[in-house]
């Protein structure tokens, strides 16, 4: 049941895989997973060669039995998380950062922008560092 029969291409296209280039350890490891199944390795040896747990070698034959070599080995793009901020949302950081600062002040500093900021509506929540990080993409100065 372990055993698995790539074709004469796939073998192909793993080995110049695994030896080229720098690559994901998790792909260079669905490769090696894929050619030891097909040279008769057992599950265990694999676990114990490889560091990897008895579900990856058997989700990386199904993928591969399911949808193919490419999808077996690389890795499904993540979501990460969702931006807390639309572009609206910049854009009125943005603004007010290139505005005169306060009365009594020469320049913005981050906590004064932050805490203006603060008085917009969806943006109640904003930080110095979110503040830093929208200016530091668009190269808006402070000083």
């Amino acid at each position: 049941m372990e055993h698995l029969q790539l074709t004469p291409e796939d073998v192909k296209a793993l080995k110049a895989f695994t030896r080229s280039g720098s690559k994901n350890v998790r792909e260079v490891n669905r490769a090696y997973i894929l050619l030891w199944l097909h040279k008769g390795k057992k599950m265990a040896e694999i676990e114990e060669l490889l560091d990897v747990e008895r579900t990856a070698i058997w989700r990386t034959k199904k993928n591969y039995l399911e949808n193919g070599l490419n999808q077996a080995i690389k890795d499904n793009p993540r979501p990460g998380q969702p931006k807390k901020y639309n572009q609206k949302h910049e854009a009125e950081i943005i603004a007010l950062a290139c505005s005169d600062p306060p009365e009594g002040r020469q320049r913005w500093t981050l906590e004064l922008l932050a805490t203006e900021a603060k008085k917009s509506t969806g943006i109640e929540t904003i930080n110095r560092e979110s503040i830093r990080l929208i200016l530091k993409k668009t190269n808006v100065s402070l000083g």
